[in-house]
């Protein structure tokens, strides 16, 4: 490491912390946002909480930072924060509203910050003045990364009447309850500078002495991966709140985060200095390749476009001076090489790996057992430093569904009855570990294994895994081309002991599952589609992203076209119906199996691989508020893929309402049952 990285004086936090400025409250009303704009300080009752206006519950990152804001990747954030707030049916928050009200805090209700692990969001609030966020409960991967750029966060709502009384609030405040590491962080005023007092040997770090005991799955991956007290990498065992360093099998990140992530390597590190084991970093250009396509005239204006390419060209240079691997654009036609996650679980991933992203769907090589989870910017930057992550072993909740599935329901079904659950709406499963198990998900391929933990995001969850088994030894074999002896040997004891610790279980009956929906709003917003009252006719219908773009979710698509051209059927003349492949090896695939002509038949539009209209940058957004579209995606926050009304669905129910014109299940007769 630099010598400067080792020489550089690092100072703590004093003991007690001011907050001076305004409190801004992001309410429900769009009235009461305005007037808080405009210069007033609404009361705040600490003593009778349920006599005070309502505050905004779930506001996602999507909101605090629009997709578009994030091409930005500097203090012109702080321009930015909260444009995408969603208030009734307003947006009453513009663009430098919030960095000229002098405001200091924030506070809101309820599952603050889900969504996207974009740490846009915190360092646009960081950089337009917020020093402090107050909400009843905060999603995992934004409080760390709030942590980690020095933004105090808290859900005690007496703090209100002592930041406005210019009172000090004693450091401990925001550090009790926490792990030594967070504490410390925290003191630091910062993830990089605790690790710069980590490498200069001026920090503490707990040793972890936990005892041999009964572990899940995810226990086994971390203790086999926490750095222990001689430095070296592996521990006896692990509990749910052990703390300390985890070291990473692979460390990847895209275009939207990794120019962040690299003007800080270069500013903060050296602009000659490596990062540390180019070999176990990869880079992907995946989010933005067809923002052309979509982009309006009034962005353009905006320089988004031009900003957009500069992400591209940063990421290129840091990846050819550093020797990093970098999937990137096709050369020899628009598109992609590949989403991340599809492209890390396919090529990548091995059973019993941990691996970290710069999204907050990695979990989706927890398909095959692997322990994989998104980390912001800061967590990405410092990693290239450390090879490591700073880690506190969660609380694990075990999902159990057992039966037979019924032959439309698909893991997406499984996944919107999950969301739409109390225990998980509010909040009680954020930061765990959701592990998936039972009859019905054995049943499951790797590929729809990884639509569930690639979906534990939308939970809230630390990451979602599934024990490996003869399904991931099978997969391992024809897509990585391994001899079997190998594959099986690598899954061996990567299973939960017997009498493991789980915080909670949850059941479920795969016979009691139909094909649901989302309705718009939030992907916990699940209705089987035989609770709609009235029929949802739809403009779009798209299929894709990583969460739909695998080998099994085309083959649910080219199932119910094909059934359709025998019965005479394309796709309704209302409807555009766009079909993404994940990756490469996806769009192989189905070249191989003749699909390509049966979705060009049926009069869908094919698309090479990218994000595309999940971050409102690709064919499949909406244009008008109005507008209804059915997506397989695994999201449909306000804003997220354009103005219109999002509902989610299954592949299978995406395709057959394609045909139909509006949403409706999808219902195979015997014969076309064979291949689904």
């Amino acid at each position: 490491m630099s010598e400067p990285l080792l020489q550089r004086k690092i100072e703590k936090r004093p003991d007690r912390v001011r907050l001076p400025g305004r409190i801004l409250f992001l309410t429900e009303d769009p009235e009461l946002i305005k007037r808080q704009l405009a210069g007033e300080d609404l009361p705040w009752n600490t003593k009778d909480p349920a006599s005070n206006f309502k505050l905004r519950d779930d506001i996602s990152t999507d909101e605090i930072t629009p997709a578009h804001i994030c091409f930005f990747f500097d203090e012109t954030l702080g321009d930015f924060p909260y444009t995408g707030l969603k208030c009734g049916n307003e947006t009453p928050i513009q663009r430098g509203s919030v960095k000229s009200g002098g405001f200091v805090a924030a506070v809101s209700g309820k599952r603050r910050g889900k969504g996207s692990s974009r740490e846009q969001s915190p360092y646009a609030e960081l950089c337009a003045g917020i020093k402090i966020v107050i909400a009843e409960n905060i999603e995992r991967i934004y409080q760390q990364n709030c942590q980690n750029l020095g933004v105090l966060t808290s859900t005690n709502f007496s703090l209100i009447d002592k930041i406005r009384a210019g009172e000090e609030i004693p450091l401990e405040e925001f550090t009790q309850g926490q792990d030594d590491i967070t504490r410390q962080i925290i003191e630091h005023g910062g993830l990089f500078n605790f690790n710069v007092a980590r490498l200069q040997g001026k920090v503490f770090l707990p040793p972890i002495t936990t005892k041999k005991r009964p572990m899940t799955l995810a226990e086994k991956i971390f203790a086999a991966h926490m750095v222990n007290a001689e430095g070296k990498v592996g521990v006896e065992a692990v509990q749910r709140g052990d703390s300390g360093f985890a070291r990473t099998d692979l460390r990847f990140s895209h275009e939207y985060v990794t120019p962040m992530a690299a003007i800080f390597f270069d500013q903060l590190v050296g602009r000659d200095v490596p990062v540390n084991d180019a070999s176990t970093v990869v880079f992907f250009r995946d989010h933005l390749t067809f923002l052309d396509e979509v982009l309006s005239e009034q962005k353009r204006k905006m320089g988004l476009l031009d900003l957009a390419t500069q992400l591209k060209l940063k990421q290129e240079t840091f990846a050819r001076q550093r020797g990093i691997r970098l999937h990137g654009e096709l050369t020899d036609r628009k598109g992609s090489e590949g989403i991340c996650h599809s492209v890390v679980l396919e090529s990548y991933a091995l059973p019993g790996q941990l691996i970290v992203g710069s999204d907050s769907h990695t979990p989706h090589s927890g398909a095959i057992g692997c322990v994989a989870f998104g980390i912001g910017t800061t967590d990405v930057f410092n990693s290239w430093i450390t090879k490591d992550v700073r880690v506190r072993v969660p609380k694990s909740v075990r999902v159990v569904i057992r039966g037979r599935k019924h032959p439309n329901v698909t893991a997406k079904d499984y996944m919107l009855a999950l969301l739409r659950m109390d225990y998980i709406k509010n909040g009680k499963a954020l930061a765990k570990v959701i592990e998936y198990s039972g009859e019905a998900i054995e049943a499951l391929s790797v590929d729809e294994r990884a639509t569930l933990t690639n979906m534990a995001a939308e939970i809230g969850g630390f990451t979602g895994i599934v024990a490996p088994d003869e399904k991931a030894v099978t997969f391992l074999i024809e897509r990585r081309n391994m001899d079997r002896k190998q594959a099986e040997s690598m899954i061996d004891g990567l299973y939960s002991d017997a009498d493991a610790q789980y915080a909670h279980v949850i059941e479920m009956d795969a016979e009691y599952i139909t094909p649901m929906v989302a309705t718009p709003g939030d992907p916990g917003n699940g209705k089987f589609i035989r609770e709609l009252n009235t029929p949802v006719p739809i403009e779009l219908a798209y299929g894709g992203t990583c969460t739909a773009g695998k080998n099994e979710d085309m083959d649910m698509y080219a199932s119910v076209l094909s059934a359709a051209l025998k019965q005479g059927k394309k796709i309704a003349p209302s409807v555009q119906f766009y079909i993404q492949f994940g990756s490469q090896e996806t769009r192989d695939y189905c070249i191989r199996k003749g699909y390509l002509e049966i979705f060009q038949q049926a009069g869908a539009h094919v698309i090479e691989p990218s994000c595309g209209a999940c971050i409102n940058a690709g064919p499949g957004v909406t244009t008008r508020p109005d507008q209804v579209v059915i997506s397989a995606q695994n999201r449909n926050f306000p804003g997220r893929s354009g103005p219109g009304q999002m509902y989610l669905a299954s592949p299978l129910t995406v395709a057959a309402s394609a045909i139909a014109g509006y949403v409706v299940e999808y219902e195979p007769s015997e014969r076309e049952l064979v291949g689904v």
